[in-house]
């Protein structure tokens, strides 16, 4: 317990010391934001900060720190260091830095924002990789959803017909002004999330405050039960709760909402600290919930039985309705269901977003837009129906983390251009770095990659890291020349 409250504390600590220094790194001050300048109704529309804060919680969480965190605890209590130090000098840099950056440059969708300071060769990856992705995201949280209603309802009302009527919504949430469906439903599921969050790390502590584990030498060295390796799989499992490169994707739309660069800190750092708070009180809950007899290793042995035996959702319900009772019944149902409904829709309207900027699209005519968000629909759809979305969809861990390491050297070369002190670049360098050895070595390593031996996949990893850290060192503090992107771009390519 004593391990989960002292982590829990670095958190909040982190966001009022790390994030004030990120803050004031990339010299935020008083200019007009996009929404202020130029509000169009759709995309562009200045909300309140509480309503801009809950909707980005939940744009880039949905079951992310939930079920990454469920996964995550297999590992034991290791996984707090990376949700914790992973969320405040990683996960909080990058999606601050992909929002303001964004705001900065009228609310650009990540793959124009990489464009300006990477190259135009990596803008053209970035926009396919970001589309690709971001239908993906929105396929996969389709179709899961339209399976659990379909268990739930009467058998006529079956998983195709909860599929057809996830994807109507989604077309009119990618389609509609975004304070017409987005801002109004997502601050009531943003605060469900909390709600379930705090209910069930409360419950935890008082019900099982003895049982949690603490993280000693021994629990720290503690061997996933498959025999899984830490590095890096651990590091990718545990995204949405760390490191998401996803969260990079979905930004720009509250960038596009903001009334005053000093709300960035709030919406883009503090979001994303709420959500590493979220993926703690998870791991927390999975590690100790099915410890028996002070045993770790058993604890995490049943916590992995039960994740292949009924999936996280199933997971979620029984420590929700064990906990909690019929109230967290009723929430593990709508973090179940509704959450994943709630990444899907933003999925879609962000991939409409990346695509409008890549063809200087204007999106405030009707139709213009429709022409968009009908098509992208039309082929989540296909895909769902007729292609192996489900095998495609085992190489998102791999490059969710690469377009994280992506932005992050983006951010780094943007600080290092706008930043004071000049050391400040590495704020975002460092990160950066680290990205860059877990998504080379979990592609090196991962089963639906290349699956080699860890005796290869590890210092490739290493190297790759060091090489693209060098670069950007001699460039920015030896040569000192502006044109460090250049080099990136180039080792990348």
């Amino acid at each position: 317990m004593i391990t989960f409250l002292i982590a829990l504390a670095i958190l909040l600590v982190g966001f009022f010391v790390y994030g004030k220094l990120i803050e004031k790194a990339f010299h935020v001050d008083d200019r007009k934001t996009p929404a202020m300048v130029h509000p169009d109704g759709v995309d562009y529309i200045p909300m309140k900060t509480w309503r801009i804060f809950l909707i980005q919680l939940l744009n880039i969480a949905g079951l992310g720190p939930i079920y990454g965190a469920l996964a995550g605890a297999c590992w034991g209590p290791a996984v707090y260091l990376w949700i914790v130090f992973g969320t405040i000098l990683g996960g909080g840099v990058h999606d601050f830095l992909s929002g303001m950056m964004s705001e900065r440059n009228d609310g650009m969708s990540i793959s124009e924002v990489v464009g300006l300071y990477m190259g135009k060769i990596i803008t053209f990856i970035m926009r396919v990789f970001s589309v690709v992705l971001l239908v993906m995201v929105g396929v996969n949280f389709a179709a899961g959803p339209a399976g659990l209603l379909a268990k739930l309802t009467p058998s006529v009302l079956n998983a195709n017909f909860w599929l057809i009527v996830i994807m109507l919504y989604y077309l009119a949430a990618t389609f509609l002004p975004i304070d017409k469906i987005v801002g109004k439903l997502y601050p009531i599921f943003g605060l469900c999330l909390i709600i379930m969050a705090v209910g069930v790390g409360g419950a935890t502590l008082i019900f099982h405050g003895a049982e949690m584990p603490e993280l000693t030498i021994g629990n720290l060295m503690a061997v996933h039960p498959s025999g899984t390796p830490k590095w890096a799989m651990m590091f990718v499992t545990v995204a949405c709760g760390a490191v998401s490169g996803f969260h990079a994707t979905q930004s720009p739309m509250m960038a596009r909402c903001i009334k005053s660069e000093k709300e960035g800190r709030t919406v883009f750092y503090g979001a994303m600290v709420a959500e590493g708070i979220i993926a703690l009180i998870w791991a927390a809950a999975g590690v100790t919930f099915y410890i028996h007899n002070g045993s770790l290793l058993d604890g995490m042995s049943g916590l992995q039985a039960a994740i292949a035996a009924d999936g996280q959702g199933g997971v979620v319900y029984e420590i929700c309705t064990t906990l909690l009772g019929p109230v967290g019944g009723l929430l593990a149902m709508i973090g179940v269901i509704a959450c994943p409904i709630t990444s899907g829709d933003t999925a879609f309207r962000s991939a409409r977003l990346t695509i409008a900027d890549w063809f200087k699209l204007d999106q405030t005519n009707a139709k213009k837009r429709a022409v968009l968000a009908v098509p992208l629909l039309a082929v989540g759809f296909i895909i769902v129906k007729l292609l192996p979305w489900t095998y495609l969809w085992r190489y998102f861990s791999w490059s969710n983390q690469t377009l994280a390491m992506i932005v992050l050297w983006t951010g780094a070369v943007f600080l290092h251009k706008y930043g004071y002190p000049p050391i400040a670049s590495l704020m975002a360098a460092l990160p950066a770095a680290f990205m860059t050895a877990v998504s080379i070595t979990y592609f090196f390593q991962a089963p639906e990659c290349l699956h080699l031996s860890t005796s290869i996949a590890y210092p490739v990893g290493i190297v790759a890291a060091i090489a693209f850290f060098c670069i950007f060192w001699w460039r920015t503090f030896i040569v000192g020349k502006d044109d460090v992107n250049h080099d990136l771009s180039s080792a990348a390519q």
